[in-house]
């Protein structure tokens, strides 16, 4: 079973009402949630250089496609 833990932070209102759109929540409770999931499971946050990696994946998809 999961421990649950209340949290509360500090946001800038245009963060969260883009956040909301980009995560198709329209609660900010739950588009925060989905957020925090998707961050620990995206393979890009535990890579150093998340930017360089992502350029990597797309330059190698398009030389596959040529």
């Amino acid at each position: 079973m999961s421990k649950i833990m209340h949290v509360q932070t500090v946001l800038v209102l245009d963060d969260i009402e883009a956040l909301k759109r980009k995560t198709g929540e329209s609660s900010t409770k739950d588009a925060l949630a989905k957020a925090v999931h998707h961050y620990l499971e995206c393979e890009y946050t535990h890579v150093e250089d998340m930017w360089a990696k992502k350029l990597e994946r797309v330059v190698s998809r398009k030389k596959e496609e040529i």
